[in-house]
């Protein structure tokens, strides 16, 4: 089966997107839609594919599926519409700012028995899966514990931060997500710690840029997320799991992995500079996934559900930060 795709959004991750789909021999570029005409054309002659209308896209027989990497403020709207249309969705995170908007969403999604799958891509990152697959394996035992590390480069543009929804619901939500990935048990309670500590204008612009988070299950399972902003050193991506027989981890990936060793000492290459580089082929197994799951008719995952719990984290984050106390997810889902 080809699984025949529209693409709704030229920009940067809609490239990353578009590679994706095209790399994939079960699937097949159909159309690109973009506000932007010269941003969709550029990706329908790079890839052989037509621009239509995110309209026309809808209406279209040829397209069996779509991929959202428009704005986060259009993503509710044109998962309803597609669904409704018989579609199936890919959506990049997260479905709404709004946990209020994201449950009306998720609605139409059953109402309309849809398919909708929400891209947390670092799921799909072999190194990771490797992870979890030592978890399921039962080498290390019991999960007890998670450290996940994430630090970007540097700070986005200011004008980036303030129509993010925050780092909290920017960053630290893949994290979250990621969390909830290797405990094997949904977390009960949270509690975060945020600063301001690379750029005194990101805190004008109402958020923070380092931040710490405490998650807890109800069996006592703990994870510890660690985000900054900054990292001189390049784009800092750790996991560890502890569990009752043992540990495994995931240590930061280089696009050249050697190490030289002279008199001076032991030097290696520096890590990748961003999460286009890093996670490639998490960006290409997600896609394959999100087909393989339309070929064999079984859910899509991650769901629009994980997407919710993912963003309702989050929020719990935030409330802790304001409040100054452990949250209880209860008060916020």
């Amino acid at each position: 089966m080809t699984v025949r795709f529209g693409l709704l959004g030229a920009g940067r991750i809609g490239k990353v997107h578009a590679k994706a789909v095209t790399g994939d021999a079960n699937a097949k570029l159909v159309a690109v839609a973009d506000a932007f005409p010269a941003a969709a054309q550029a990706i329908a002659e790079q890839y052989g594919c037509e621009v239509r209308s995110i309209d026309a896209i809808c209406a279209s027989a040829d397209i069996d599926a779509v991929v959202i990497c428009t704005p986060t403020d259009t993503h509710a709207d044109l998962i309803e519409q597609f669904v409704k249309a018989g579609k199936a969705v890919f959506c990049e995170k997260p479905i709404d700012l709004s946990l209020t908007r994201v449950k009306q969403c998720l609605e139409v999604v059953r109402a309309h028995k849809g398919t909708l799958m929400v891209g947390f891509n670092r799921r799909f990152d072999p190194h990771f899966r490797a992870v979890r697959a030592e978890i399921d394996t039962g080498s290390i035992g019991a999960v007890e514990m998670v450290v996940i590390t994430s630090r970007d480069p540097g700070a986005p543009p200011v004008e980036y931060i303030a129509r993010s929804g925050g780092i909290f619901r920017d960053m630290t939500i893949h994290d979250l997500d990621m969390a909830r990935f290797l405990l094997g048990e949904e977390v009960t309670e949270v509690v975060a710690t945020a600063s301001v500590l690379v750029d005194p204008a990101i805190g004008t612009a109402g958020d923070f840029d380092s931040v710490q988070v405490m998650l807890k299950t109800a069996s006592g399972r703990q994870a510890m997320i660690s985000n900054s902003r900054r990292a001189t050193y390049g784009y800092d991506q750790r996991i560890e799991v502890h569990g009752a027989k043992g540990a495994v981890s995931a240590e930061n990936q280089r696009p050249v992995s050697i190490e030289v060793a002279t008199a001076a000492g032991y030097t290696r290459p520096p890590l990748h500079d961003f999460f286009m580089t890093r996670y490639t082929e998490a960006y290409a197994a997600e896609i394959s996934g999100f087909i393989a799951a339309l070929s064999s008719k079984t859910p899509a995952t991650p769901s629009g559900e994980d997407g919710l719990i993912a963003l309702a984290l989050a929020e719990a984050c935030l409330k802790s930060v304001a409040e100054g106390r452990v949250v209880k997810m209860t008060e916020i889902l």
